[in-house]
């Protein structure tokens, strides 16, 4: 597996190199900035980038903007965010891309190297990786605004939620459960009715949705 990371402090972007070699991968790149990530895997196009959320020069959420920037140039492109923040905004839009894998855990919380190694592969391979804590932070902001419980999804309804938690498309949605992508969208559809998810020009619904899924 080949990795790019993006950190700014030398010592922990080379424990990090250090751990994952260690772990047999290849780490191809090691950069401080979020232009040098995009750099980085413009250049190297890794398997995945672990990506911490701030980085200079204003250390706000310079990471996570690159992040998506890089998914936006190469679609499905798989990040695990490691931060000791969490960046509700930016965090969401991550997690509503709907394409690759995607991974959020908190510095403070990975306790064991193949803890953290196990969750950069399954990202790498498509999946999701997202601390407790992460998923309670954003739950907590989008608190009152739904009524809604996973007890009243249907079985299907269920299978696709779990599917879209793992980073999946409609389209990829549609080819695991073998049905039409206009069957998933009105799952989908029904999904957000029942977990009283309306449109808002603040929250994106799958998002929220599989919130929701990951917290139960």
């Amino acid at each position: 597996m080949r990795v790019v990371i993006a950190e700014d402090l030398f010592l922990l972007r080379d424990g990090l190199t250090r751990l994952l070699e260690a772990h047999g991968c290849d780490v191809v790149g090691a950069v401080g900035t979020g232009p040098g990530l995009l750099a980085a895997v413009a250049e190297q196009r890794p398997d995945i980038a672990v990506v911490d959320v701030r980085l200079p020069p204003s250390f706000t959420d310079e990471g996570l903007r690159a992040a998506l920037q890089a998914r936006q140039e190469f679609p499905g492109f798989p990040v695990l965010v490691l931060s000791q923040y969490v960046e509700q905004l930016y965090a969401r839009e991550l997690l509503a891309d709907g394409s690759g894998g995607v991974g959020y855990l908190l510095k403070d919380r990975v306790f064991e190297s193949s803890q953290f190694v196990d969750a950069l592969r399954r990202v790498a391979a498509g999946g999701t990786a997202m601390d407790p804590e992460v998923i309670a932070r954003l739950l907590a902001h989008s608190s009152g605004q739904r009524s809604g419980t996973l007890a009243s999804l249907s079985k299907r309804e269920r299978d696709v939620l779990a599917l879209m938690a793992e980073g999946r498309s409609n389209a990829a949605i549609a080819e695991r459960l073998v049905v039409s992508e206009r069957a998933v969208a009105k799952h989908t559809a029904s999904i957000f009715m029942k977990l009283d998810l309306a449109p808002s020009d603040d929250d994106n619904r799958r998002v929220l949705a599989v919130l929701a899924y990951l917290g139960r």
